[in-house]
């Protein structure tokens, strides 16, 4: 009986040891899948992402952080703004003025914990409590940038170049696709791409044969750039004036914003003024200032009254729905028959609900004072 024990004993330790390793096994096998992506699925795979890393993550995450200007717009445009589970604080922020149509529609972000300072200053500490399985991160400025965001946080950093619907339109539907791979949401990326094109193609198509005679001469003042600015402020290669074909001030790069002299804007003496409403924010904005600088009392745009609001667009980076959103407000001023059809605010809230999922351009006007869309009365 006794020898029995003794057996019954060690075979007993042999499959707690056989248990042990077992348990080992599994452990080690576990720790290649980067922290906080979930292979219980089986469903992981390597892309490339646009700083062109390879980059193992899971398959359609449900838990994703966006770090950077304009990422969390671009996860919105793909309506994946339910996986979202922390956020710049930006996003956190509270201001009177707001010209981000995907933060108006989805006001939860502000209350979702914050993964670090605006702009991709990124505190992995939080970014780690947020128990992320992806991140997704534009405006890096090297790889090396990613590389250690990855490195601190042991969860699969995907690189985005950000774009933009001008001379970078490659590179914005490179990271549509990107992030629609990952977050398994194809058809909804390309879906978006398709959009942009549809409404490019129509704006041209609306203004592309009107006669240089008929075309005013246009300039747009106000524009912001890393915050607000006066009138001066404006881009050469402003996007919904080439969307329309307009005839604008050719002056510095045309990639550039530019703050261009003031005797310069009174000798081009633009017959109509827009007025981008970011000016709103700082003092004299660009409207106080064609109110009271008498220097610009004698262009011809301001002595007809032919000075517009237009919104922001340049606000944590480019909202692609408002720079389309104004060019169809702009053609419409420009060019009234050929937009007899089209109602701006209108035409402004189809593009956000397809593109963040509601009409929000009462909301966003409304914290601009409703001069947008508008004639300007200056005093």
């Amino acid at each position: 009986m006794k020898h029995s024990k003794i057996i019954m004993t060690a075979v007993c330790g042999l499959i707690l040891v056989a248990v042990l390793c077992a348990g080992c096994t599994s452990t080690s096998s576990s720790a290649a899948v980067p922290v906080g992506a979930d292979d219980s699925s089986g469903t992981m795979t390597t892309i490339t992402d646009g700083m062109g890393r390879s980059v193992t993550v899971p398959v359609a995450p449900d838990r994703v952080v966006c770090s950077g200007p304009g990422c969390l717009r671009y996860l919105t445009y793909l309506q994946a703004e339910d996986c979202v589970v922390g956020v710049d604080d930006m996003e956190i922020k509270e201001s009177i003025f707001d010209a981000r149509p995907y933060a108006i529609a989805n006001p939860q972000f502000s209350t979702l914990p914050m993964i670090g300072e605006f702009r991709g200053n990124d505190d992995p500490e939080k970014v780690v409590a947020c128990n992320p399985q992806v991140i997704f991160k534009t405006y890096c400025t090297e790889a090396s940038v990613a590389d250690e965001l990855q490195e601190k946080t042991g969860i699969p950093v995907v690189a985005l170049q950000y774009g933009d619907l001008g001379n970078n339109r490659a590179l914005m539907d490179q990271s549509l696709r990107l992030m629609g791979t990952v977050m398994g949401n194809d058809d909804r990326a390309e879906a978006v791409i398709a959009y942009f094109d549809t409404l490019t193609v129509d704006l041209n198509t609306r203004t592309e044969g009107i006669a240089e005679a008929d075309r005013p001469t246009v300039f747009v003042g106000g524009i912001a750039h890393s915050g607000p600015h006066g009138f001066q402020s404006t881009q050469p290669a402003y996007p919904p004036f080439i969307f329309v074909n307009a005839r604008m001030l050719s002056e510095g790069p045309q990639t550039a914003y530019a703050n261009i002299a003031q005797e310069k804007i009174i000798a081009f003496d633009p017959e109509i003024i827009f007025v981008d409403l970011s000016t709103l924010q700082t003092t004299p904005s660009a409207v106080d200032e064609l109110n009271d600088d008498p220097s610009y009392a004698a262009m011809t745009a301001v002595q007809a009254g032919e000075v517009y609001g237009v919104l922001p667009y340049n606000w944590y980076s480019v909202n692609q729905g408002s720079v389309m959103a104004d060019a169809y407000f702009i053609g419409a001023v420009l060019y009234p028959d050929a937009f007899s059809d089209v109602d701006p605010a209108k035409k402004a809230d189809e593009i956000y609900t397809f593109l963040v999922g509601e009409p929000v351009f009462d909301e966003m006007n409304g914290l601009f004072e409703n001069k947008a869309f508008k004639r300007i009365s200056l005093e």
